[in-house]
């Protein structure tokens, strides 16, 4: 049997999955993300973690494939990364420091992508080599998967689904400095903030009012039959849609799989979007499949597998 790692790197834990190359997980773990001093122990932690696992397994090097790597951040395909928002990493040889520290090969991608690559091999895409994954999270992640492989761009920003622009008049700010970028609406703060200014604009009655308000809290009072928070939704699944119909145009994907915390509130959600995805889709888009993700944490760890594969 041949083995590989798959290794997803978090701000504050990395998660780690022992594979057989058929696409197998035969143990998982976690380590902590130690991002002092410029995250110099990260790389070496993961690197020791591994090596405790071939022992500990009797597994030897000659039956390792190697290692696949997610990063939060844009990651080159050289598996160099310019600079990271929650590791502490400047410039950084990943896959270089990797190998060197482990005597096996290594690939890296950005942590979206490759969460949307392990959806794709043993996921709700599973069968298909075009995908586009969005996550929904406390931002809004992405990846896109072209004829089974990750767009990651000349950059390493390909798939930065939350940062497409979906209104020019926006005044307030996004994360990454710009207005107006999809993670403004979409993302679990981002309908937090359209249900606080919706309930701003009248009286009419909500169970959201007196409430404290979050993502959750809203597709609770939708499933409660509450209009307030049925128009909340409804402006949500407006930017959403919107969003993947022009993502759709260029990537052609036969899935898109919505992932993340906010994808908890069920098929209710897919409802929104579809309807609005339909409004804006190019004619020879309109039979794209929207699914739920199925791998949960676990994708980042599947997907970093598949990428050494």
């Amino acid at each position: 049997m041949e083995y590989c790692f798959g290794v997803d790197i978090g701000g504050t834990t990395v998660k780690i999955g022992l594979f057989s190359t058929d696409g197998t997980l035969l143990d998982k773990w976690e380590i902590p993300t130690r991002t002092e001093n410029q995250g110099e122990r990260i790389l070496p932690d993961v690197a020791q973690a591994l090596q405790n696992k071939m022992t500990e397994r009797k597994i030897g090097s000659y039956e390792m494939r190697g290692i696949g790597i997610g990063i939060p951040a844009p990651v080159m395909e050289n598996g160099i990364v310019q600079k990271t928002a929650n590791l502490g990493w400047g410039y950084k040889e990943v896959c270089r420091e990797m190998e060197e520290l482990t005597g096996l090969k290594a690939a890296a991608g950005n942590d979206a992508n490759v969460a949307a690559l392990g959806e794709m091999w043993l996921g709700a895409g599973k069968g298909q080599k075009n995908v586009v994954m969005v996550t929904l999270g406390t931002g809004v992640g992405g990846g896109i998967i072209i004829d089974g492989r990750p767009l990651s761009g000349a950059h390493g920003a390909g798939g930065e689904i939350g940062h497409l622009c979906m209104n020019y008049d926006e005044t307030e700010k996004c994360g990454c400095g710009k207005t107006g970028c999809l993670e403004q609406y979409a993302s679990a703060t981002g309908i937090t903030r359209l249900a606080g200014k919706r309930l701003e604009k009248d009286e009419k009655p909500s169970l959201l009012r007196g409430e404290e308000l979050s993502a959750k809290a809203v597709f609770d009072a939708l499933k409660e039959g509450d209009q307030v928070a049925e128009e909340i939704i409804e402006e949500f699944g407006s930017y959403l849609g919107h969003a993947l119909a022009n993502i759709a145009v260029i990537a052609d994907p036969a899935v898109i799989v919505i992932g993340g915390g906010v994808s908890k509130a069920g098929e209710i959600l897919i409802k929104y979007v579809e309807k609005y995805f339909h409004e804006k889709a190019f004619f020879a888009n309109q039979e794209t499949e929207f699914v739920l993700a199925k791998l949960g944490n676990d994708a980042g760890i599947c997907g970093a597998a598949k990428l050494i594969l």
